[in-house]
């Protein structure tokens, strides 16, 4: 029997029963679980709502369940509907009348609630600690390339020169940004809806603080239709993740790029790549395809999520259940992806004579030429002039900047003299940017280092 079918005079029906049911996929908040309901169990004995006694015998009878369920030795039932029922129905089988007596101020509506809590809570650090795994693979690739000239990309057009380094530290500003926003995620859901009822809490004297501080929140929620309608926290935890996957998603789509033959900058070690059934030429980048492709279906849980809540009236309401599935899902692929795309990243060969080559082409040192016309005190637009038709020129002739003759650029303004070639050079376009948060060599030593007192201050 179903442990709220007092008000029903017939059994629920077999389809309706699996349709309702989320032990399914909601059996891993059994520790989540276990633990709300040891704290609101020694509440309810401390503050005498129940026997002291009772409240230990409840205790004791939870802790062996938990210990039952590590080992292996318990079986989920679907008549029970959920994790909360199926547990409390096992205590009442294992401990008696006692067990019965543990739902006293409680709903499953603050059950549920306290339980996903926990849940995010519990996996937000794991989420934090891989990405910062990911920003020590970073640090250690732009250190072994602050001098690794590569072009930087507009439109994707060759634009201006830049190093792998300071490209490496653009996606670890990226990933940093993505850290703080799972903290801001984890000190707004700092706060405990137990006790909160099914919407209107109790009227035994229920100690919301204790209980609190039992599962160490910081403190309860302020208002208990809130505590049991909201879901605000797993909707930031899931936006927090699609950013991150998006995040994942342009690097996945560049490094795919990068070691394609059109490129060819980069080699993926052959551990993370893989091949074709049929052309034995191929190795294909899958862990970044992947990556990419898996963005989507976080995206897709961040969708589902907002959509379950959009037009739902407070309170609860059955529909939230779906809340679970998709906020699962979301975290176990996040959590799938960061090992080894960091992996990947840290394995990959930087094909540094590639990139300069790269470099060599596409004129993306025209602004630096530009530049040194306005040193020689021409207003820069004139100067963006004349290095245009420098361009044309170049195109014409099949020349670069670098290969033109002093006469032909004087050709053009006798400004130009022959310190033009060695302003030309990419490692001095490149070096010469030496603003706060630039390509030069001490300008991406300096974001390195930022990058390293972040990780180190969450070790």
């Amino acid at each position: 029997m179903k442990l709220w079918a007092g008000r029903f005079q017939k059994e629920t029906d077999t389809l309706v029963n699996d349709f309702n049911s989320s032990i399914g996929f909601d059996a891993r908040l059994y520790q989540q679980d276990i633990a709300g309901s040891i704290a609101h169990a020694e509440m309810l004995g401390r503050t005498g709502i129940i026997e002291a006694h009772e409240a230990e015998t409840i205790v004791t009878g939870l802790k062996a369940i938990l210990a039952d369920i590590e080992a292996g030795q318990v079986e989920f039932s679907l008549e029970n509907e959920d994790i909360h029922m199926n547990i409390e129905a096992m205590l009442t089988d294992r401990v008696g009348e006692a067990g019965k007596r543990l739902h006293t101020a409680r709903s499953r509506n603050d059950q549920v609630a306290v339980d996903t809590r926990l849940y995010v809570r519990s996996e937000i650090p794991v989420l934090i600690t891989q990405v910062l795994d990911l920003e020590e693979v970073l640090v250690k690739k732009a250190k072994a390339n602050l001098e690794t000239v590569m072009p930087g990309y507009t439109h994707m057009q060759r634009a201006q020169p830049t190093t792998f380094g300071h490209y490496m530290m653009a996606y670890a500003n990226m990933f940093k940004r993505d850290v703080t926003r799972l903290e801001d995620c984890l000190a707004r859901l700092d706060e405990c809806p137990l006790g909160a009822g099914a919407l209107a809490t109790s009227t035994y004297p229920v100690d919301r603080f204790q209980t609190a501080a039992a599962l160490g929140f910081a403190k309860p929620t302020d208002n208990s239709m809130d505590s049991v309608s909201d879901r605000d926290y797993a909707i930031e935890l899931l936006s927090a993740l699609s950013i991150l996957m998006m995040h994942l998603s342009r690097f996945s789509e560049e490094i795919i790029l990068w070691c394609s033959w059109e490129f060819k900058f980069v080699d993926l070690d052959d551990a993370y790549s893989t091949g074709s059934s049929i052309m034995p030429q191929k190795k294909n980048p899958d862990v970044a395809e992947l990556v990419r492709g898996k963005t989507g279906r976080v995206y897709g849980a961040l969708v589902t999520l907002l959509t379950v809540m959009k037009a739902l009236p407070l309170a609860y309401n059955k529909d939230m259940q779906e809340d679970k599935e998709a906020t699962f899902d979301a975290i176990d692929t996040v959590e799938l992806c960061l090992p080894v795309f960091a992996a990947m990243v840290d394995t990959l060969t930087v094909r540094s004579k590639d990139m300069a080559r790269a470099a060599a082409g596409g004129f993306i040192n025209a602004t630096d030429c530009a530049d040194y016309l306005v040193k020689k005190g021409l207003p820069f637009r004139e100067a963006y002039m004349i290095v245009g038709r420098l361009v044309n020129l170049c195109l014409k002739t099949g020349d670069t900047l670098d290969t033109l003759t002093l006469r032909d650029f004087r050709a053009i303004s006798g400004l130009f003299d022959t310190d033009v070639y060695q302003a030309l050079a990419l490692k001095t376009c490149v070096n010469g940017r030496k603003v706060y948060g630039g390509p030069a060599k001490e300008s991406v030593e300096k974001q390195i280092s930022l990058i390293e007192e972040f990780v180190a201050a969450r070790r």
